[in-house]
Order: C-alpha cells, then sequence, then structure tokens
C-alpha cells in the first residue's frame, strides 16, 4: 500500500488519482458481428501494452469501425492520455500518441492538464506499478478496479517540477535504452563468436586439404546396446532433451534414475558417444551433445537422440563441433522425415555425412584451440548478459531516486 502519511517535501502533497484525472474503462464489441471490426479505430488491449519496446502508442493488433465504437458505448481515449493495463497482467503502460480506445483489461487516465502533467503520470504510475499488482484481485486472473484506481493515491509536487522531473527522467531513460541497445548488440555479436570460431576451422584453407570421409565409415550410427550385467537397482544417469543446453552444447541437467525404470523403451548410450537431437525443432535448436561423467560408464535418454559413436581414428569432440555448424544443421532439416511438427532427421543423413578428417594430432590441437576460445567467447557472453541485466534495471532505479529527491 502507498503510504501517505510519508512526509513529502515542501509543495508536493497526496492527490487521488481521480481528483487529477478522469480514470475511463473500456469495453469489446460483439465479435461475432463482421462489420464491428477491421475498420481504422485503434483499441488497445493489455496484449498491445505488452509487446510495446517505448512509452508510446499509437497502434493495435485489431481496430474497430465506427459502428463497433457506436454498439457499446465506448469512450474516445484523447492524445496524450496515459493507458494501463488493469489485468492479464497489471502494469502494463502507455501514453496515447492518437485518440483511441480500449477493451476492458485496460484503464485510461485523462489528466487535467493545469493540475497534473501527463508524462509525470506516465513515470508515477510506473513507479507505482508493484502497489498496483498487489491491489489486484479475482479467481481467475488478478484485476484491478476502476473504483481502486479513482481512489489511489499519488504524491504530486508543483506543475513546474513535474516537468523539471520529467525532463530529467526522460532523458535518463532515454540514455538508459540507448545503453541498453548498445549491450544487445555486443550480445548478438558474442552469441554469433561460436560460428565464427567453427567456421574458422572447417572452411579454412587447411580444411580443404583434409581427407573427408562419411561419418558412418569412422563411427557407429546407434549402435546396438551392448549386454548389461548390472543390479537394476542401480543408479544410472538419464537425459532428457531440456537437460541439454542448446547454446552450449553441454549437458547440464543430467537426472539420476534407477536402471528398472529406464532398461526399456529408452535411448541407450555409453561414455564419449555423440547424442544428435533427430527431432524438430531441437534439432535446429542445437541440442546435441558428447555424453560425459555418465555414471558406471552408461546412460540413457530419450528416443529422440541418435547416437554416434567414435572409433578410434575420430575425436568425440570433433564430431560435435562439426555437426553443429549451422549449415550442417540446415542441411539436415532438408532431410526431415514425418509429419509437421513431429519431423525427425533420418539415421542415413548421419551415416552419409561427409565429415573432414585430418590426423587424430591435428584434431586434438584444434580441439584445444577451439575449446579455449569458447570458453572465453562464453565468459565475455556472461559479462555481457550482467551488463544487460544491470541496465535493465536502471529505469526502476531512476525513478525510484525521482521519488525520493535523490535526483
Amino acid at each position: 500500500m502507498i503510504d501517505t502519511e510519508k512526509k513529502l517535501p515542501n509543495g508536493w502533497k497526496w492527490v487521488k488519482l481521480g481528483e487529477v484525472c478522469d480514470v475511463i474503462s473500456g469495453t469489446t464489441p460483439k465479435t461475432g458481428i463482421s462489420k464491428y471490426w477491421n475498420g481504422d479505430i485503434v483499441w488497445v488491449t493489455p496484449t498491445d501494452l505488452g509487446k510495446l519496446k517505448t512509452p508510446k502508442i499509437n497502434n493495435s493488433e485489431r481496430k474497430i469501425t465506427k459502428a463497433g465504437f457506436n454498439s457499446c458505448n465506448l469512450n474516445l481515449i484523447t492524445k496524450g492520455a496515459v493507458v494501463l493495463s488493469s489485468r492479464a497482467p497489471i502494469g502494463h503502460l502507455a501514453i496515447a500518441c492518437v485518440d483511441l480506445c480500449t477493451n476492458q483489461g485496460c484503464k485510461s487516465f485523462v489528466a487535467d492538464s493545469k493540475v497534473i502533467d501527463n508524462v509525470f503520470l506516465y513515470f508515477t504510475l510506473k513507479k507505482s506499478t508493484p502497489v498496483l499488482q498487489s491491489l489486484g484481485s479475482g479467481a481467475t486472473f488478478a484485476e484491478i478496479s476502476k473504483s481502486q484506481l479513482f481512489n489511489f493515491s499519488i504524491p504530486l509536487p508543483p506543475l513546474a517540477e513535474q516537468k523539471r522531473i520529467t525532463t530529467v527522467l526522460t532523458a535518463q531513460m532515454a540514455a538508459a535504452e540507448k545503453a541498453k541497445k548498445a549491450c544487445q548488440e555486443k550480445l548478438e555479436a558474442a552469441e554469433k563468436l561460436q560460428t565464427s570460431f567453427l567456421n574458422a576451422i572447417f572452411e579454412s584453407e587447411n580444411a580443404k586439404k583434409w581427407p573427408k570421409k562419411k561419418l558412418g565409415e569412422v563411427c557407429k550410427i546407434n549402435p546396438t546396446r551392448n549386454p548389461i550385467i548390472a543390479d537394476m537397482k542401480q543408479n544410472v544417469t538419464f537425459v532428457p532433451m531440456p537437460a541439454v543446453n542448446s547454446e552450449t552444447g553441454i549437458i547440464d541437467k543430467a537426472e539420476v534414475k534407477k536402471l528398472k525404470d529406464v532398461f526399456k523403451g529408452y535411448t541407450y548410450f555409453e561414455e564419449n558417444d555423440v547424442l544428435f537431437a533427430k527431432i524438430t525443432p531441437c534439432m535446429q535448436n542445437g541440442k546435441h551433445a558428447i555424453a560425459r561423467q555418465l555414471l558406471n560408464g552408461f546412460g540413457f535418454g530419450t528416443t529422440e537422440f541418435h547416437v554416434i559413436r567414435p572409433s578410434e581414428q575420430i575425436l568425440p569432440e570433433w564430431i560435435h563441433s562439426y555437426i553443429r555448424q549451422p549449415q550442417i544443421l540446415h542441411e539436415a532439416e532438408k532431410c526431415f522425415t514425418g509429419a509437421v511438427g513431429q519431423q525427425r532427421v533420418p539415421k542415413n543423413f548421419l551415416i552419409t555425412l561427409n565429415i573432414p578428417l585430418p590426423l587424430l594430432t591435428e584434431q586434438k590441437r584444434i580441439v584445444k584451440v577451439l575449446t579455449a576460445q569458447i570458453a572465453a567467447a562464453e565468459k565475455a557472453k556472461k559479462a555481457i548478459i550482467d551488463e544487460f541485466e544491470l541496465i535493465d534495471k536502471l529505469p526502476v532505479s531512476l525513478l525510484k531516486q525521482t521519488f525520493e529527491r535523490k535526483l
């Protein structure tokens, strides 16, 4: 709740939103009447507000006609009003850049410009979002009522101070957004590094000189399971599809199951086998990994893996690096079989896949360099993500500073 007993700076006062704004609800024309829809009147929903990247709104996914507008006593919200999603979820905000109307999931605030600046109102509501969300109630989804919003108290400085605050905040928010965009660009560049490293290896001049073999000539694809002589109550490693990190190609969420529970109906693999996700979209997303640190040297996983067992001529890391290249995954996608949504890469794609095969010593040298490069790239990426998260928190921090008079 807002603490209206809290002492405010000189010249500030507590006011109810209904004292300084018209609070307006929205509604929805009947969806089954076609003449009400596909018009030119902007009709905003919480979904529209949630998709915004800026504080302004001038369009909507669906629009209504004049007939639709007149059919349900909608109010036209004038340009400059602040629009709030009042349910599903509470808290999306925007300033209207055109005249518009809304559905029942929004409440709009038309400010009395002689008393409150509309941009100041936007920032005030933005700062108050956690409190507004806490006031929501409802069996199906949380909602805050028009009456609650009408009576919601906000701190109000003199108009000149409001404008000073909005000028400072607008400039700082723009700077924060600019920093966020720059950080996003750095992150996108970092995410492309691994592909660049792989291209530098497999498309190099040296690579053109390496002999090529079909993967089925140097590996066993989906080999027959070796006899297991073990206690059926013992623990084994289990790898469902979510256990594989699609970005790193590492099994980072392996599970432990009893052998008796996975012995039948799952894919068997052994230490150092390469697991290739065959089903869409896991295949395209890069859910391919080397089976490592398996309990008792073997494990089981989803049947949506092909198993690639390397011979002594080829390293599992070499196979793993090669098959995770975007161009290889693209070629695999061309070979999909099955119904849409359940398409899979057939075993034969892997058997016939041409793979460059330098000497084992050269594979080891290259894998060592590549591993170091990828580790450095991941470290840089983590630093950028940490920076991005810090920048992402700036707007909340700036709002807090403003309303604590620290700007």
